[in-house]
C-alpha cells in the first residue's frame, strides 16, 4: 500500500512539473500550440459531395440576441457553396465553422433589409482571401445593382491595400469586386446536377422579396428569407425535405411590446409593426403539414431565445420535431436518402 501511495505522489508530482512545462515555458507553449494547430487543420475534413448540406450562420433577427448572428445560411451542393443572404455576424460564423469559403460562388439575397445585407463585404474578403477563383457574384430581385455598388465603393479602399500588401498573384484586384445579377422569380441556376428556384414572398411594404428553393440529386431545402405565409411559399415548399423559415412567436413580441410601453414607447410601436410581415409559429406547422415538408426548422427567429427559458416560451405551442435553429447548426441530407442528420 505504502509503495502504491508513493508511486501515486510521484505521478502527481511528474504531471505538475510537465503540466507547469507545457503552459508557462515558451519552449512547452511552441510545442503544444505547433501540435494545437495541426491537429485543428489536419482535421478539417471535406463534405461528402454525395450530401446536400445546410449550416446555419446567422439565426438572428435584428433585434438584439446574444451570441447569434443575423440571417444566413449556407448551402453546400458538390463543390459549391453559396449563401442566402448575409446579415451581421455571420462571416465569422462562416469561418469558425470551416466552411469551405474558397468555393464560394454566389449570395442569394431575398430582400434588402440591414440584416440580411450588413456582411456582404466581410463575405467577400474572407472568401477572396481564401482563393475564390472568380468574382463572387450577388444574386437577388431588382435593386441588386445599388446594394453591390454600394459594398464595392465601400469597400474599394480596403481592396486596394490587401491586393498592394499581399500582392497581384495572392490577391488578383478584379476577384476582390463583387458582381451583380437581378434576378426574376423561377429557375436562376442549373449547373452540376443543383438546380435554383427563386418564388416570390410577402414582406411588405418590402418588395420585391424572394425565397429560394435548391434541388441537388434528389434532395431539396427552402430558405424562405422573411415572409408571411402565402400560396407561393406553400407551392416552392412542396415535398420538400428541409424547410427554414423566418419564425415569429407573437406572444413574445407582444409581451416585449408591453415591457417597453412607459420607458420606450417607440420602441414598442416598432415591436408591434413587426407583427404584419413575419410568419408566425402557430401558423408554420400547418403550412409545413399542406405541403409535406420532411423537417421543419426555424430561423430569423423574432425574437431570438437568449437562454434556454426564453427557449421554452418561443417554442410554446410547437411539436417537439420542430428545430429552433442556432449558429453552426448542420443538415446534411445525403443522396439517395430520405435522411435528414442534424448536428451541432
Amino acid at each position: 500500500m505504502k509503495r502504491i501511495a508513493t508511486a501515486l505522489v510521484v505521478i502527481a508530482v511528474v504531471g505538475a512539473i510537465v503540466y507547469w512545462f507545457a503552459t508557462q515555458t515558451r519552449v512547452g507553449q511552441d510545442l503544444v500550440l505547433e501540435r494545437m494547430l495541426s491537429a485543428l487543420i489536419e482535421g478539417q475534413e471535406p463534405l461528402d459531395p454525395d450530401s446536400l448540406h445546410v449550416f446555419v450562420c446567422g439565426s438572428a433577427s435584428p433585434l438584439p440576441a446574444p451570441g447569434r448572428a443575423q440571417a444566413c445560411i449556407a448551402i453546400v451542393a458538390g463543390d459549391d457553396l453559396f449563401l442566402v443572404d448575409a446579415g451581421s455576424g455571420s462571416a465569422q460564423v462562416t469561418m469558425l465553422g470551416r466552411l469551405p469559403v474558397a468555393s464560394m460562388r454566389a449570395i442569394f439575397l431575398t430582400h434588402y433589409h440591414s440584416d440580411h445585407i450588413g456582411a456582404i463585404g466581410d463575405h467577400n474578403i474572407n472568401s477572396w482571401a481564401a482563393g475564390r477563383s472568380a468574382p463572387l457574384q450577388v444574386v437577388g430581385p431588382e435593386g441588386v445593382e445599388e446594394v453591390v455598388a454600394g459594398f464595392n465603393r465601400a469597400f474599394a479602399m480596403d481592396a486596394a491595400y490587401r491586393t498592394e500588401h499581399h500582392g497581384m498573384a495572392l490577391m488578383p484586384p478584379e476577384l476582390g469586386v463583387l458582381a451583380a445579377r437581378t434576378i426574376e422569380p423561377g429557375l436562376v441556376h442549373d449547373e452540376d446536377g443543383l438546380r435554383i428556384r427563386a418564388f416570390p414572398v410577402d414582406h411588405s411594404p418590402v418588395a420585391p422579396a424572394f425565397g429560394y428553393r435548391f434541388d441537388y440529386r434528389g434532395r431539396s431545402v427552402v430558405v424562405t428569407g422573411d415572409t408571411v405565409v402565402v400560396p407561393s411559399l406553400v407551392a416552392a415548399a412542396e415535398g420538400v425535405d428541409l424547410l427554414l423559415t423566418d419564425a415569429l412567436a407573437e406572444h413574445l413580441v407582444l409581451a416585449l411590446a408591453r415591457a417597453n410601453e412607459q420607458a420606450n414607447p417607440r420602441g414598442a410601436q416598432i415591436l408591434r409593426d413587426v407583427l404584419d410581415y413575419h410568419a408566425h409559429t402557430d401558423e408554420l406547422v400547418a403550412l409545413a403539414e399542406r405541403a409535406g415538408v420532411r423537417q421543419l426548422a426555424l430561423y430569423h427567429l423574432v425574437p431570438a431565445p437568449a437562454n434556454a427559458f426564453m427557449e421554452d416560451v418561443f417554442r410554446r405551442g410547437l411539436p417537439d420535431e420542430v428545430i429552433l435553429t442556432v449558429e453552426g447548426m448542420r443538415f446534411e441530407l445525403p443522396v439517395g436518402s430520405d435522411e435528414v442528420r442534424v448536428s451541432g
